[in-house]
């Protein structure tokens, strides 16, 4: 007799990014992807601090299972973004994929150096913006086992 299967649970992806383009194209790729997700949108660095860390309006804030970052925000960029996080215990096993438009081999470098886990250019073409944002799912939520949550 085999066990019954457990139901999934929403997946949290907290979505860092200021384009309304971008965004909306992240969203349709994971509307397309096979799981439930919970996604939050927030556009610029700061705000993602404050929500990661439960601060002012997000004080009832879900502790994310994956951030995608974009590097370029306004306000408090990416790049430190990405370091506050991996330098707070807190925070820091949290996997954050940078999504940024930036292919500047400098970017890529000092976001892995900031322990960055895993550095994606986006694609210009609308289908294969999609496809990414797809496999992006497909990797972090089928294949790899992540940290549990608090």
């Amino acid at each position: 007799m085999s066990e019954p299967e457990e139901q999934a649970k929403p997946v949290n992806i907290l979505l860092v990014e200021d384009s309304p383009t971008d965004i909306d194209l992240t969203r349709e790729g994971l509307e397309m992807g096979k799981l439930a997700n919970n996604l939050t949108v927030l556009e610029d660095g700061q705000q993602a601090l404050d929500f990661l860390r439960r601060k002012g309006a997000y004080s009832d804030a879900e502790r994310p299972d994956l951030i995608l970052l974009d590097l370029n925000l306004p306000g408090k960029d990416g790049r430190e973004v990405l370091e506050e996080i991996k330098n707070d215990p807190e925070l820091m096993s949290i996997p954050v994929v940078v999504l940024t438009s930036s292919k500047a081999e400098e970017d890529i470098a000092r976001s892995y150096k900031l322990h960055a886990n895993c550095y994606i250019s986006k694609p210009v073409n609308f289908s294969r913006f999609v496809e990414v944002v797809k496999g992006i799912e497909d990797f972090w939520f089928s294949i790899v086992k992540l940290p549990p949550g608090d």
